[in-house]
């Protein structure tokens, strides 16, 4: 089975699919292993035991079928928003592919089934809030789940609707579950590992995104080359810094700009200029570890007990620290990109070096860029209340038995929130600097810079008179997260 990438991760959730339809045969040697298991008649945890701390209370072969039902259906408590649909999917996707791996058991009529709705994608909703990310994220994959049962709802184009029609619609019905199913489907970390995978393979265009939107506003505030001197990050050479350094550096090859004041005079810039490599460079490093973590967790088996050829292991695969502690420091690399971004938008607004005051030539009738500065700032205040991380707390569960746990799900969920607050402010530098740079003119940028202006323009025009801000800030936030704005600089690391 293909490994999953975060860079590949729909490209990589669609072949793991393919290859579990043509090849289930780990999925059944795995239920064969169980099965066989189960003759001994020895004691197994949820296969025919109780949950938690009802595992020493034993259950009738008879009545195994209904204890994974009742499982799904008491574990579906989940509240709040949904989780958006495009990470459900990949939740889905992920579930798929860490049963595939052939140490989960579950039967292969129910593994086919939920296989069926990746296909014909069929994405249950799932609500946000619930898991406390260890005994697995349990609530969101119990309403993942529903829907094999009948229950639940799905998304379609008109919204949300109840799964039993659109079971009916497609020609399906619910099942039974087997043996262990329940705990196969809802003992894992794939909400956490959904939403991390999502955030991070969106970071790695954003990280990009930044690097060329400081070079577009050390263009525009004159500022100076030097500190991207690759001599200065050899001698401190860490990865990140060293590559963001040699982005700024050819981004701003063949500026007119800067060989306009080459000679200046000016000894050093502020922070927000100077210290970019330092600055971007520690965010990417420490973006690149968190998808280290996740890339090792999306193609790992999660659930509990594990089932190996022949012995049945209860162990704690689902416990979501490794995860948690990820989640959290993808968060905190994130919101930096966004508070030196906020330093560079308000540099811009103070009139430097020929610039007018808050970008504008006819201040006072007009605000001009003043409040979008604003905007910028509550952002990054958020950020930094949503960054404290959640893997610091832990409240037992299960009375007791599961006496701690790692808050992931809430890490995963608040990350989501900070990849757009960050978005949101580095749409707002994108036309800050664009605007910046127009009264740089008749002089050239460099020629990454000029290239990704150029792009600007076709969308956003200049101005010179208050307006409505969002017609501007709906198509930047878009070059921010469609990568129309990458296309323009294709070489860019």
């Amino acid at each position: 089975m293909n490994r999953i990438r975060i860079a590949h991760l729909y490209a990589d959730l669609a072949a793991s699919a393919a290859a579990l339809r043509s090849d289930p045969s780990r999925v059944e040697a795995s239920r064969a292993a169980l099965e066989r298991a189960l003759a001994t008649g020895g004691t197994f945890y949820g296969i025919n035991t109780g949950f938690g701390k009802l595992a020493n209370r034993q259950i009738a072969p008879e009545r195994q079928k209904d204890l994974q039902r009742n499982l799904v259906l008491s574990h579906a408590v989940g509240v709040g928003d949904p989780v958006p649909r495009d990470i459900t999917r990949v939740m889905l996707g992920l579930k798929l592919h860490a049963l595939g791996l052939g140490y989960s058991a579950v039967s292969v009529s129910t593994f086919d089934r939920l296989l069926t709705f990746f296909e014909r994608d069929l994405v249950p909703v799932v609500p946000s809030r619930g898991s406390v990310g260890a005994s697995g994220d349990l609530a969101p994959l119990a309403h993942l789940s529903l829907p094999l049962l009948g229950h639940g709802t799905f998304w379609t184009d008109g919204g949300p609707r109840p799964a039993a029609e659109v079971l009916e619609a497609e020609g399906l019905g619910p099942i039974d579950l087997q043996a262990k199913d329940g705990l196969a489907l809802l003992n894992g970390t794939q909400l956490m590992a959904a939403y991390g995978a999502w955030v991070l393979w969106k970071a790695l265009r954003l990280e990009k995104i930044a690097d060329l939107l400081a070079a577009m506003s050390l263009e525009a505030l004159q500022g100076s080359i030097r500190p991207f001197d690759p001599r200065v990050h050899a001698v401190r050479p860490h990865p990140g810094q060293s590559t963001v350094a040699g982005n700024v550096r050819s981004l701003l090859a063949d500026s007119e700009i800067l060989e306009s004041h080459r000679n200046c005079g000016k000894v050093q810039d502020p922070y927000c200029l100077r210290c970019v490599p330092q600055v971007h460079g520690a965010s990417r490093d420490a973006l690149a570890y968190a998808r280290g973590v996740m890339e090792t967790e999306v193609n790992s088996v999660t659930d509990n007990p594990l089932v190996f050829e022949d012995e049945v292991i209860s162990g704690g695969n689902f416990h979501g620290q490794p995860l948690a502690l990820a989640l959290d420091f993808a968060a905190i690399a994130l919101a930096e990109f966004a508070s030196i971004s906020e330093r560079r938008i308000y540099l811009l607004l103070e009139g430097h070096d020929g610039l007018p005051e808050l970008l504008m030539r006819e201040t006072g009738l007009n605000s001009g860029f003043m409040i979008p500065q604003y905007t910028a700032a509550a952002l990054v205040s958020e950020n930094k209340v949503l960054c404290h991380p959640a893997s610091v707390d832990s409240i037992p569960t299960s009375l007791g038995q599961e006496d701690h746990v790692s808050m992931g799900a809430i890490g995963a969920v608040k990350l989501l929130q900070v990849l757009s607050n960050v978005e949101h402010v580095l749409a707002i530098e994108l036309i800050a600097a664009a605007q910046a740079l127009d009264y740089r003119a008749p002089l050239r940028p460099g020629r990454g810079v000029e290239a990704a202006h150029g792009r600007i323009r076709e969308r956003i025009p200049h101005r010179e008179q208050d307006y409505f801000f969002q017609e501007d800030l709906v198509p930047a936030l878009t070059l921010v997260q469609d990568g129309g704005l990458l296309d323009a600089v294709p070489e860019i690391d």
